[in-house]
């Protein structure tokens, strides 16, 4: 008698009224260029790729634009506040973005110093509830503060962001309990964004009980992008189903698969 291999279907995550099934988001900068970039993105699966507005040529036709080659009709833009320093320059940026490319659905980011390139808390709460009120759906980049986590959700943020580690730097979750109570804390989604260096780190998040993870210079400074988009795409999934199986618990001593009792 055959057995009917089980399938399991890790479904898909809502943020703002629009659903997605990949649960990998990569940004568009470092790479080579933009044709390696949209490989990157099609090998990663990707359904949501960050756009920051101020680094970007998205409008000048004489220069490579990044719309040549990660088509907007076929992903969605998430353009980001990157490089911005105080909420009124966030504030700017995204404004900006709306009226230039329509976009609502935005990622926020406010930086406290550029040695660290970690999130400025005050500013970025600040920043959180003037968007709200004009009408975006904020995905905000954080600190991996509960505290300031719900505050942001408090403050109408569609998903909450918090740092796995310092931006760029590739040094994997160093905080799962935080990002754990995070997860355990928000009835909006939670991604882990920055710190990604590896597959491995992908696979932490997502078994963490993250809704997805956004990462750029772990893929695009690999030594080949294209097979690390791809790499991270199965770390992903994997993690997340792992979450959804249930890990066993850990032991302090050995515990045999087979019974040691009624041995022949």
């Amino acid at each position: 008698m055959s057995i009917e291999p089980v399938t399991v279907k890790p479904g898909t995550w809502t943020v703002a009224g629009r659903t997605f099934t990949s649960r990998l988001i990569i940004g568009t900068g470092k790479y080579a260029d933009y044709a390696q970039n949209a490989a990157a993105a099609e090998a990663a699966g990707a359904e949501i790729v960050t756009v920051a507005i101020r680094r970007v040529n998205l409008s000048d036709p004489t220069q490579p634009r990044l719309t040549d080659f990660v088509k907007p009709d076929r992903y969605t833009f998430l353009p980001n506040t990157a490089g911005c320093f105080t909420a009124d320059d966030a504030l700017r940026t995204l404004r900006l973005a709306r009226e230039a490319g329509g976009w609502n659905l935005v990622k926020l980011e406010v930086l406290a110093d550029q040695k660290t390139l970690y999130p400025d808390m005050e500013e970025t709460l600040k920043a959180t509830k003037v968007l709200v009120a004009e009408g975006f759906d904020v995905m905000v980049y954080c600190s991996d503060d509960p505290v300031y986590a719900r505050k942001l959700e408090d403050a109408g943020a569609c998903a909450i962001m918090p740092l796995g580690a310092l931006i760029g730097s590739g040094l994997g979750i160093q905080n799962p309990v935080n990002i754990r109570l995070i997860v355990e804390q928000s009835r909006v989604p939670v991604l882990v964004d920055a710190g990604v260096g590896t597959a491995s780190d992908a696979t932490v998040a997502m078994e963490l009980g993250c809704d997805g993870v956004l990462m750029n210079t772990a893929i695009a400074e690999a030594k080949d992008p294209v097979l690390m988009a791809r790499a991270m795409k199965l770390a992903v999934e994997s993690g997340h189903l792992a979450y959804l199986a249930g890990r066993m618990g850990k032991k302090r001593y050995a515990d045999p698969s087979s019974p040691l009792a009624g041995l022949i």
